[in-house]
């Protein structure tokens, strides 16, 4: 199988219209439905396991739910016309500091989908016109429309979705 790319080797073009926009809308609202739906019959002893020293799945499925704060304030750059998002934390402190694995997959699953409603609930008070305004991600050194970042998002959320499903097919073969 081909090896997932790591989200910051990943490049993005964002040159489609906005009508493309409430395909966008529906990949953020159902990524809680599928992330529960990939790890609700996961053997609890694999959710913890840090496969490469790299996060478990129950640490890439709490900071899908850590980055929700970030998109809504990002919201909130938009709202306020600046010409800059905020900046992520790179270092992923948050995450690093949550404590995940041990955490019940059940808490992570139900704080991810209040948290993302509440990000789509914000987002569905934007017009079109806010869907299209401009700022600089601060990463990418590029313009992003509200779409744009909406794209980013369901691309990032993605990306830790083939990551769960990665280790799980590695800890899932293991015991073959």
């Amino acid at each position: 199988m081909v090896a997932l790319t790591r989200w910051f080797e990943r490049k993005f073009n964002f040159d489609f219209p906005l009508g493309v926009f409430p395909t966008i809308l529906e990949r953020l609202r159902g990524t809680p439905v599928r992330l529960e739906e990939m790890t609700k019959t996961m053997p609890k002893n694999i959710l913890t396991v840090q496969l490469d020293g790299r996060w478990s799945i129950l640490e890439n499925a709490g900071h899908l739910d850590d980055l929700e704060e970030l998109h809504e304030g990002r919201l909130d750059d938009y709202k306020a016309s600046l010409s800059a998002l905020r900046p992520a934390d790179l270092q992923n402190l948050k995450t690093k500091e949550a404590n995940h694995n041990s955490t019940p997959l059940e808490t992570i699953l139900t704080r991810f989908r209040a948290s993302r409603h509440q990000f789509l609930k914000k987002l569905e008070t934007f017009s079109d016109d806010d869907l299209a305004r401009i700022a600089v991600h601060p990463r990418l050194k590029q313009p992003m429309r509200v779409v744009d970042m909406c794209y980013f998002m369901a691309e990032h959320d993605d990306n830790h979705l083939a990551r769960i499903s990665e280790i799980a097919r590695a800890l899932q073969g293991e015991k073959q």
